[in-house]
């Protein structure tokens, strides 16, 4: 069984920092990606950011793009994102996330999915 473990939200200024991180315990199926959505109240899921396996490949939303960095440490099964430049609009509850599909056009909930992680972000 897989468990993906959020840490690192926070309340924040806009224009400040934050760094989430994921760890995945258990037989993570080697190959899938890792990625985190978020979901603000009221709103829909919203995916943020996926890396592939390796780590090489890294997809952004357009609304994150240039202020968040998606890293990932494949030995230690844990994936990071550094959060610049925070904006109110950010203000979510962070979810890792994994599956075999293509996380950045998911329309069903990814097959493994994190509690999530508060980041809250005031003007």
């Amino acid at each position: 069984q897989v468990q993906l473990v959020e840490s690192g939200g926070g309340a924040v200024q806009a224009g400040d920092s934050l760094r989430l991180a994921c760890t995945a315990s258990g037989q993570l199926f080697s190959g899938y990606p890792l990625g985190w959505f978020r979901q603000a109240p009221g709103k829909e899921r919203e995916f943020v950011a996926v890396t592939n396996w390796s780590g090489n490949r890294t997809v952004y939303a357009d609304s994150v793009k240039g202020r968040f960095t998606l890293t990932r440490d494949t030995a230690k099964n844990m994936v990071f994102l550094q959060m610049n430049n925070l904006k109110p609009e950010d203000t979510a509850v962070y979810h890792c996330a994994s599956d075999y599909r293509n996380l950045a056009t998911i329309e069903t909930l990814p097959k493994y999915w994190g509690q999530g992680t508060q980041v809250t972000v005031s003007s």
